[in-house]
């Protein structure tokens, strides 16, 4: 990951993301947003993994607070999966298995570098709770093992009002498929 954020970075990633939060409570009920930019200000490493993810068109909320660990929790809640993460397979034996027409990136290794994590399923399916997100793509999520053992990865989206969980090879890759990832601050 890159070095930090400049102050005007900074600033601007705090206005964008306050906006944000103050514009869609019901994602956040009953959190502060001075506790969370707090938080965020006293962890540079965190702060430059939400940077990543609003760079990358994840346009990150709270989206609540993990009362055993005492963290926030940030999910990307871009309607569509967040376009600078599109085109990329599941992780990097995939990538590597591929002979040829290889994609930039994984999905699992662009969130490693990003200090983030890839939404499990139960994750998605909360978020969709929240609203409407992958009407026209689809994301990546954490796949269980014994899947991804075998070959697989999954992936989700938002049709006829109800979430798909879908499969396909981890070395596949499509214009309209990214992943979505949660920060924990």
């Amino acid at each position: 990951m890159a070095k930090q954020l400049s102050s005007e970075q900074r600033e601007t990633l705090f206005n964008t993301v306050k906006a944000r939060f103050e514009k869609n409570p019901n994602r956040h009920q009953g959190l502060d947003w001075a506790v969370i930019q707090a938080k965020l200000k006293a962890n540079p490493t965190k702060l430059r993994s939400l940077y990543e993810m609003e760079e990358t068109g994840g346009e990150p909320d709270v989206v609540g607070l993990d009362t055993q660990t005492g963290e926030y929790l940030f999910y990307d809640c871009s309607a569509e999966s967040p376009k600078g993460r599109r085109s990329v397979c599941y992780d990097h034996e995939a990538l590597e298995s591929r002979k040829e027409h290889k994609p930039d990136n994984s999905a699992v290794e662009m969130a490693a570098d990003m200090g983030i994590e890839l939404l499990n399923e139960e994750q998605y399916r909360a978020l969709q709770q929240l609203g409407k997100f992958d009407t026209k793509t689809s994301s990546w999520v954490l796949t269980p093992p014994d899947i991804r053992k075998l070959g697989g990865a999954v992936f989700c989206d938002f049709r006829y009002g109800h979430v798909f969980v879908y499969h396909n090879g981890a070395e596949s890759y499509y214009g309209a498929r990214g992943f979505r990832g949660c920060l924990r601050v």
